[in-house]
């Protein structure tokens, strides 16, 4: 346990590495099955693609945008000798394996790189990319991101994602059995959702013994179809006490040797409609370990 009271992913990378571990975010021109019309179209209700995906990298080959943004990090933080390749934009095993085998090697083609990570959906994943998975686990430090969002399928429907949670829960169990760690994406103040229906989502992931896990806070984009219901009033925001107030009842349920990757979302003011505090990640962190201190509590509180 760290001395901020959770299993923070930057402690966890550098007692496994000796040192601090940047991510390098790779975009390999992905899409998703809920945007190319496979299982829907349009995306989930709070994607912006201007959000997440540098145009101008599309067509950019992975070892030029792994090379350069590496000599980049190094210039800013000198001394830095260890990274991990990320990608993140959109579902990155939505392709034919032989392809993926080909961009992930890439990924960890720099003397540097000491770890792959590797998003997706949990509707994206064949056997055959499980299995290459697996393969490129033995060769380096590897973990899956898989988006499940909320544990209520009414509300994967509402935001369009295509999938259920038993979709996140057979490929968190494939994953497992093949020993390769995951992480699981959530989303707290999602429309029409309790309190408890949010602690519902924590208990399946601690029931799955998941690995790692992303706690985001709603946030609402421009030009997305959840912008449409908040501005008709559908959607109503939680204040930053309010979520730091829910991160640290997740944190307090969560098995202490989960990973706690990130429990802050946010994007370009210029995208942002709401709520104006989740452009601040530093306040958001500080609004939760606060709100861990007053209740002198940590992760796992309620597990002990």
């Amino acid at each position: 346990m760290s001395n901020y009271r959770y299993n923070s992913l930057n402690e966890f990378l550098k007692l496994k590495f000796g040192a601090k571990v940047y991510k390098v975010s790779l975009n390999g021109a992905f899409t998703c099955p809920n945007r190319d019309g496979s299982k829907g179209l349009g995306g989930c209700i709070y994607c912006n693609p201007e959000s997440n995906l540098p145009l101008s990298l599309c067509n950019e080959p992975i070892r030029e945008q792994l090379f350069r943004d590496i000599d980049y990090i190094k210039k800013r933080h000198r001394g830095t000798t260890k990274f991990i390749s990320y990608f993140q934009h959109y579902s990155n095993t939505y392709s034919k394996t032989q392809s993926l085998e080909k961009l992930y090697l890439d990924a960890i083609s720099h003397p540097d790189i000491v770890g792959l990570a590797i998003s997706t959906r949990p509707d994206c994943l064949t056997d055959e990319t499980l299995k290459l998975l697996e393969c490129l686990n033995q060769e380096t430090f590897l973990w899956l991101e898989l988006g499940l969002q909320s544990a209520k399928d009414r509300t994967l429907k509402l935001l369009n994602r295509c999938h259920t949670a038993q979709d996140f829960l057979t490929a968190a169990e494939k994953a497992h059995k093949l020993h390769i760690m995951t992480c699981a994406h959530i989303i707290l103040g999602l429309p029409g959702e309790t309190k408890s229906d949010m602690l519902d989502t924590i208990k399946l992931l601690s029931d799955e013994k998941i690995g790692g896990v992303k706690i985001h806070n709603l946030h609402i984009l421009k030009d997305t179809k959840l912008e449409e219901l908040y501005n008709a009033g559908e959607v109503k925001m939680l204040s930053l006490h309010e979520y730091a107030s829910l991160v640290a009842d997740c944190l307090e349920r969560l098995p202490k040797e989960v990973i706690i990757h990130r429990f802050n979302s946010h994007a370009p003011r210029d995208l942002t409609i709401a709520p104006e505090w989740s452009v601040n990640k530093l306040a958001t962190l500080n609004a939760v370990h606060d709100e861990l201190i007053k209740r002198d509590s940590w992760q796992g509180r309620l597990n002990d």
